[in-house]
């Protein structure tokens, strides 16, 4: 009696039960397809960096070893920098150059491995497989149409301060020309002119005295008037 109870209350709590709906699903926004122009721009600035780092290192400041496992552990940064960028919409042509970068992720790999170790005749051949995987590499990624990717390292040029690359064409000073010289002009001495006297046996060259009237005879003496 008691368990036929429970079935008849369980019954009749079933048939009054609220309907349960569901949640509706917000609708997310998909992300933007990475272009295959997205994808050269973002990845040839990435390999720009790199190739500026790896060509400034000096090598005749830090030991072969030294230098080889930074090399391999810049190729391997940008490596896995290129493929964090993901797969463009327009695959055609990627697929190379995606195994070309996986195949020089593995010799860096392998040469920070043999550096690590010091096994130089493992040096020797990881160095050997970096350079062909990374002439593999800029090739397939000239084939894809990236630029900087395709470059091999080269060390930045120093700029100085005004802009100007050092060992460029140098800027040629106009030639200063004295300004002219003026010339005063030429200061001519007056003429001075004699006055006139009355010589010893002149004619009328006598001297008028205070009365006015001319002193001196035919015979140009001086009289007393």
């Amino acid at each position: 009696m008691v368990a036929a109870a429970v079935v008849v209350l369980a019954g009749c709590g079933g048939d009054g039960g609220d309907e349960t709906t569901a949640a509706p699903v917000e609708a997310t926004e998909a992300e933007p397809a990475l272009t295959k122009a997205d994808l050269i721009a973002q990845g040839d600035a990435i390999c720009a960096e790199v190739n500026a780092a790896v060509g400034s290192l000096d090598a005749g400041e830090t030991e072969v070893t030294d230098q080889t496992s930074q090399v391999a552990d810049l190729y391997g940064g940008m490596v896995e920098r290129l493929q964090a960028l993901g797969t463009p919409d327009e695959a055609e042509g990627y697929e190379e150059f995606a195994d070309s970068a996986d195949e020089l992720a593995q010799a860096a790999s392998d040469a920070e491995l043999a550096s690590a170790r010091g096994d130089e005749e493992g040096l020797v051949v990881a160095q050997e497989d970096v350079s062909s995987s990374l002439a593999e590499f800029q090739e397939a990624a000239a084939s894809y149409g990236f630029e900087d990717c395709a470059e091999a390292p080269s060390a930045p040029e120093a700029t100085l301060p005004g802009g100007d690359v050092p060992g460029g064409e140098e800027e040629v000073a106009p030639e200063e020309v004295p300004p002219e010289e003026e010339v005063a002009p030429e200061e001519v001495a007056p003429e001075e002119v004699a006055p006139e006297t009355g010589g010893a046996g002149g004619t009328g060259g006598g001297t008028v005295t205070p009365g006015g009237e001319e002193g001196g005879g035919a015979s140009g003496g001086i009289g007393p008037g």
